[in-house]
C-alpha cells in the first residue's frame, strides 16, 4: 500500500470518527444521538465505514500499529450492523463510541503522523 493510499484511508477513518463525535455533540450526547433515528443511522453508517476501511488495511501496518484486534472487531461490528435486520444493541454501540473510537482515533493519528512525507 502506498503512503498516499494509506493516508487517504486513515484520513477517511478519522473523518468518520470526527463525524460521529460531531453527531453526538449536536444531539447533546451519545445516548441522545442514539435515541434519534437520524443520529443513530448516521452513527451506524460511520462505524460500518470504519470497519470496512480497517479490513482493507495492509497486514504489515496492522501489526506495526497494534491494530489486529481493532481490525477484527471493527469488521465484526460492521457485519453486525449491516446484517442484523432485527435491530442492533445500542448499548454495544454506545460502548464503542465511548471506549473504542477514542483509542482508535489516537492510533490513526499516530499512523498519519509517522507516514506523512515531509515538505
Amino acid at each position: 500500500m502506498s503512503k498516499k493510499s494509506l493516508i487517504a484511508k486513515v484520513d477517511f477513518m478519522l473523518e468518520m470518527c470526527e463525524n460521529i463525535e460531531e453527531i453526538s455533540k449536536r444531539h447533546g450526547g451519545i445516548v441522545k444521538a442514539l435515541e434519534d433515528f437520524e443520529g443513530q443511522m448516521a452513527i451506524l453508517m460511520g462505524i460500518s465505514q470504519i470497519g470496512e476501511s480497517l479490513k482493507k488495511m495492509d497486514d504489515t501496518l496492522v501489526q506495526k500499529y497494534d491494530l489486529t484486534q481493532d481490525k477484527e472487531g471493527a469488521y465484526y461490528t460492521r457485519n453486525y450492523i449491516v446484517h442484523d435486520y432485527e435491530g442492533v444493541d445500542l448499548g454495544f454501540i454506545e460502548n464503542i463510541m465511548r471506549v473504542y473510537l477514542p483509542k482508535l482515533k489516537e492510533k490513526l493519528l499516530l499512523i498519519k503522523k509517522e507516514n506523512i512525507e515531509p515538505l
